[in-house]
C-alpha cells in the first residue's frame, strides 16, 4: 500500500531554522569535549597508566557518544546543498549502528547533498522506532529518488507518530523521541519532494 503524504505542519521557516541552529549548536559544543576525552583515553592507554576492561568500556562509550553526536548533528542541524562524501556518511552510519539492534546498510555511491542526507538520517530515526526488536535498515538511491527501507519479523507502525506520518498531520503529542516525524515531512516539503510510505507485513519503505 502506497500512501502519498502532503504534510500540513504549522512550523514557520523561521522556527524551523531556529530549531536547526539549536541542534547544530548543541552538537558543535559537545563534539569538542568528547573528542578531548577520547584523546585523553588514548594517551592513558599508550602510557599504560590505565588498562583493562574498565578502559575498554569507557573507550567504547566515548566512541558511541561521538558517533551519535555526528549523526544527530547532520540529522537535526543546519543543512544546505553542500556535498557530503560517501566515506563520511558510511563512517557516521557505521559508528551510529555500532552495538545497536538495527543494522544499517548504505548502498549509494559518490558524494550527496547534505540536505538530502539529512532527510535520510531522519527517515532512519523514524524507521528505528518501528523496529524495536531489531532488524535491518537499507538506503538506496535510484536516479533522484531515495529509498530507505526497514525490515524485521516484528514491525510496529501503529503508534500515534506513525499514524500521523501516514496521514500527513502533526502528531497530537510531540516528544523528544518522535520529533523526527515532524522534521522529515517538513524537510521533504522544503526540497520540493513528495514523501511516500510503502507498508508491507515485514517492513516499511520511505521514499522521497
Amino acid at each position: 500500500m502506497m500512501d502519498a503524504l502532503q504534510f500540513n505542519g504549522d512550523m514557520t521557516p523561521k522556527a524551523q531554522n531556529l530549531t536547526s541552529l539549536i541542534g547544530s549548536r548543541i552538537c558543535h559544543d559537545l563534539i569538542s569535549p568528547i573528542g578531548a576525552i577520547s584523546n585523553g583515553m588514548e594517551l592513558l592507554s599508550l602510557s599504560g597508566a590505565m588498562a583493562g576492561p574498565e578502559l575498554a568500556l569507557i573507550e567504547d562509550s566515548v566512541a558511541q557518544a561521538n558517533a551519535r553526536i555526528r549523526f544527530f548533528r547532520l540529522a537535526f542541524g543546519i543543512a544546505d546543498a553542500a556535498p557530503v562524501t560517501e566515506a563520511e556518511v558510511v563512517e557516521i552510519l557505521r559508528g551510529y549502528a555500532g552495538g545497536a539492534r538495527v543494522s544499517l546498510g548504505f548502498h549509494v555511491t559518490g558524494a550527496q547533498p547534505r540536505n538530502e542526507v539529512r532527510l535520510v538520517f531522519l527517515a532512519i530515526l523514524c524507521l528505528e522506532t518501528a523496529l524495536p526488536f531489531g532488524g535491518k535498515i537499507t538506503v538506496h538511491r535510484e536516479a533522484d529518488h531515495w529509498h530507505i527501507s526497514g525490515i524485521s519479523d516484528r514491525v510496529q507502525s501503529s503508534t500515534p507518530a506513525w499514524r500521523a506520518l501516514l496521514s500527513g498531520q502533526l502528531p497530537e503529542e510531540i516528544t523528544p523521541g518522535t520529533v523526527q516525524f515532524v522534521l522529515l515531512p517538513e524537510g521533504a516539503g522544503d526540497l520540493g519532494r513528495m514523501l511516500t510510505v510503502d507498508k508491507a507485513t515485514d517492513g516499511i519503505t520511505i521514499r522521497f
